[in-house]
């Protein structure tokens, strides 16, 4: 081996990532920082820049296509020459499978993106340190048989000598068993520590019946906000602070250790049932709530912690810690600064949920989805004056999907915009066919729900552009509807796209009115042609006098406003009679029709109904 070019200041680091703007922003800062930085898109082209010359630390990505960033690891490891080179992985992927995956394909560190900076510089330091001192213990070794051949004939004093070599060895060693198995920051044990840890603690649970444990699983609710307006060595003091009261709350058999981020687990051994583990997280609980007086803000946190029972019939120590982050994660959902107990039904309910995903993303790639459209009823003629188009997904095995089971998903995993422009298409297409109709009115509409996402991608307008000019429907026959968080955010993008939606003469609704936070300033701000009343509203006209007042109130708004006003989930005679005592101006509702598929429709409009 080298040591000459491997001792040089300017240390050799080679970035594996699939995507140029991470490879050159990560390679722009640790230049900055004085080394020597190579970049490779693919395993090709890392192989080829190993063979060139031997990087001295390897910073991988996982999601690449064609060789993932864990099959790159596991070759390399396989090569003598790159064996023992540090893979760190930076990663988008935060699940505890792929962390631990990184860390059994060889992977000496993780780092989740996006990523601070400073953490990867720390991390790169550490792992160079590392290497440098297994470079440093190897030179020693090779010194020390070297002086023992040459000093035979000085033995009390080679011996001397070479005990003194080996202390300092083994306190090298020690050091570097120490680095490994610890958080730098705040000096508790690591992932691969606890898990050891929680290894022996599960193996015992086997020999001794009488034996119990139970793991928590804690992450900070607030920390990022702390982060990122006080900044990072404020956030690395807060946790320290955090660190230290968590070990004051357990006990000297426990064990704490640092996830990374602002995540914490702990080990509860000797414990006789789950109560014992609920105390102490009540306990954590109430000690973190307290103000963390640092050396120049005081700052106040909360967490969420998932309980998880150290059960015989867990197989790996990793399934037992991902059971305590799924509880952790329902403790979030539930309001977060609070704790959950981890049940197996949870963790049935997490596989099906990654299985519903994984079917929505296939679902888009084959256009699963079909469109239906429910009547919107003028109160004034009783016939029908537009449709609202509501999409629905058919599934191969579970059958018709509605809304309220695929939407939330397709809004947290980015999937809604991809929905949302194919709907608004597959609505066009119809007014489109509409139109064509004998039995279609002209004033006929058809409404559309965009998503508050959609409003975030710079290329709306010429989407929509796109389709009207591919369908060539008249856009006064179009309506987006849009909720009220869209108008929350108030600012001139927004605008800006409202305002280009109503220079293409299409009408813009407000839907469930009267259900988010919107003053009637936002809706003086905003272009909007139509009001539409919650169907919570509606449903309780009869029954609770104060949504009675609130319809009419809802009405005259939008009346004042210039608005028409539309009803949703009218069901019975009654209501329908009050809306239009009322002057509501549309309604719709299964009193009039359910969602229909555009057969149905054209059905609908040949027999020409009135109500």
């Amino acid at each position: 081996m080298n040591y000459e070019r491997i001792n040089s200041a300017k240390k050799d680091i080679l970035i594996i990532d699939d995507m140029p703007d991470n490879l050159r922003v990560l390679s722009s800062l640790l230049t900055k920082e004085g080394y020597h930085v190579r970049k490779a898109l693919n395993w090709q082209m890392a192989l080829t820049a190993c063979q060139t010359l031997l990087p001295d630390l390897i910073l991988l990505d996982i999601m690449m296509p064609e060789v993932d960033g864990y099959e790159i690891c596991q070759r390399l490891k396989a090569w003598n020459l790159t064996a023992a080179i540090p893979v760190i992985f930076i990663s988008a992927l935060d699940d505890v499978f792929d962390k631990v995956k990184a860390f059994q394909v060889g992977g000496v560190d993780y780092i989740t993106k996006p990523f601070e900076f400073e953490e990867v510089l720390v991390r790169v330091e550490n792992q160079l340190a590392l290497k440098m001192a297994q470079i440093e213990i190897l030179q020693l070794n090779a010194e020390l048989e070297k002086r023992v051949k040459e000093r035979t004939c000085q033995l009390e004093k080679a011996l001397h000598k070479l005990q003194q070599e080996m202390n300092q060895r083994q306190q090298l060693q020690s050091k570097l068993l120490d680095m490994a198995l610890h958080d730098s920051l705040t000096g508790l044990p690591n992932r691969v520590l606890f898990l050891k840890r929680l290894e022996q603690a599960l193996n015992r649970t086997k020999l001794e019946l009488d034996y119990h444990f139970a793991v928590l699983f804690l992450d900070c609710d607030r920390f990022k906000v702390v982060n990122d307006s006080l900044g990072h060595l404020v956030g690395d003091e807060l946790l320290i602070a955090i660190a230290r009261r968590l070990q004051a709350s357990l006990s000297p058999f426990d064990t704490l250790a640092r996830f990374g981020g602002d995540e914490f687990a702990i080990l509860l051994e000797n414990i006789t049932d789950i109560n014992m583990a609920i105390e102490v997280a009540e306990n954590i609980l109430q000690k973190l709530s307290l103000p963390f007086k640092l050396s120049r803000y005081e700052v106040f946190i909360n967490a969420s912690i998932g309980i998880n029972w150290g059960h015989i019939n867990y197989e790996k120590p990793e399934y037992l810690l991902r059971d305590a982050d799924t509880a952790m994660y329902r403790a979030k959902a539930f309001g977060k600064a609070r704790y959950h107990v981890f049940n197996p039904a949870m963790h049935q309910e997490v596989i099906e949920l990654l299985e519903l995903e994984n079917d929505l993303r296939r679902a888009v790639e084959r256009q699963e989805f079909v469109v239906y459209y429910q009547p919107i009823i003028s109160l004034e003629t009783g016939t029908i004056a537009g449709l609202e188009a509501l999409v629905r997904w058919q599934h191969p095995k579970r059958g018709l999907v509605y809304p309220a089971t695929f939407i939330p998903i397709a809004e947290e995993t980015g999937l809604i915009n991809t929905i949302n422009i194919w709907v608004l298409q597959s609505a066009c297409e119809t007014l489109s066919l509409l139109q064509n109709h004998l039995s279609t009115p002209n004033t006929l509409t058809i409404s559309v729900n965009l998503s508050p996402r959609l409003f975030s991608t710079p290329d709306l307008i010429a989407k929509i552009d796109q389709i009207l000019d591919d369908i060539k429907i008249n856009p006064a026959n179009l309506e987006l509807e849009i909720t009220e968080s869209v108008l929350m955010d108030n600012n001139e993008n927004i605008k800006t796209t409202l305002r280009n939606i109503k220079e293409r003469n299409i009408k813009l609704v407000m839907d469930d009115f009267g259900t988010g936070y919107s003053s009637l300033s936002y809706l003086h701000s905003f272009p909007l042609n139509s009001l539409k009343i919650d169907k919570s509203f509606v449903k309780y006209m009869q029954e609770n006098q104060q949504s009675m007042g609130l319809v009419p109130a809802m009405i005259g708004i939008a009346h004042s406003m210039g608005m028409r006003a539309n009803a949703e989930g009218v069901e019975t005679q009654q209501q329908l009679v009050q809306l239009k005592n009322l002057n509501c101006d549309f309604a719709q509702g299964f009193l009039f029709s359910p969602a229909l598929e555009r057969k149905s429709v054209l059905d609908l409009l040949a027999v020409a109904p009135r109500w």
